[in-house]
């Protein structure tokens, strides 16, 4: 992978609650309005879980794509990857962990990708950087209000 960055949440929930949310596929939905995201194949509703699929269809920077991402590794309620199956990144590969302390859960990503078109794909890498962290940071507050309405 040549590109990476990571982003960090507070939780004020437990980590499983943080998980669980976390593999929601209507959650990840509404927090991709914008983009008019839509899960058409796979698990299309309510949570993934290890090994199984989803293909994401949207619009980003007006282009039309598709990617299919699997969860290639899982260990409830602490740690699961998600990875890019097929799509339109040479490489995307998207790391979730969650840690308990004693006002929550600290949410932890780390996002390494390899944009497509070689040494073409690399001069766009800052822009894709930008425009994913912004994607993850926006499901992220989406997660973080989600799992913090469940245990009130």
């Amino acid at each position: 992978m040549t590109a990476r960055f990571s982003c960090e949440t507070r939780i004020a929930a437990p980590r499983a609650a943080a998980f669980d949310a976390s593999l929601d596929i209507d959650l990840h939905l509404s927090s991709m309005a914008r983009s008019g995201e839509r899960a058409v194949a796979g698990v299309t509703r309510g949570r993934i879980g290890p090994g199984e699929t989803v293909t994401w269809r949207a619009r980003h920077f007006g282009v039309r794509w598709t990617m299919t991402s699997e969860i290639a590794a899982y260990r409830r309620p602490s740690f699961f990857v998600d990875r890019q199956v097929r799509g339109p990144f040479a490489a995307f590969r998207h790391e979730h962990r969650f840690e308990q302390d004693a006002s929550g859960t600290r949410m932890h990503d780390l996002i390494e990708f390899r944009a497509p078109l070689g040494p073409l794909g690399r001069i766009a890498e800052p822009v894709l950087r930008r425009h994913l962290r912004r994607l993850i940071e926006e499901r992220n507050e989406h997660v973080k209000r989600t799992a913090e309405a469940s245990v009130r």
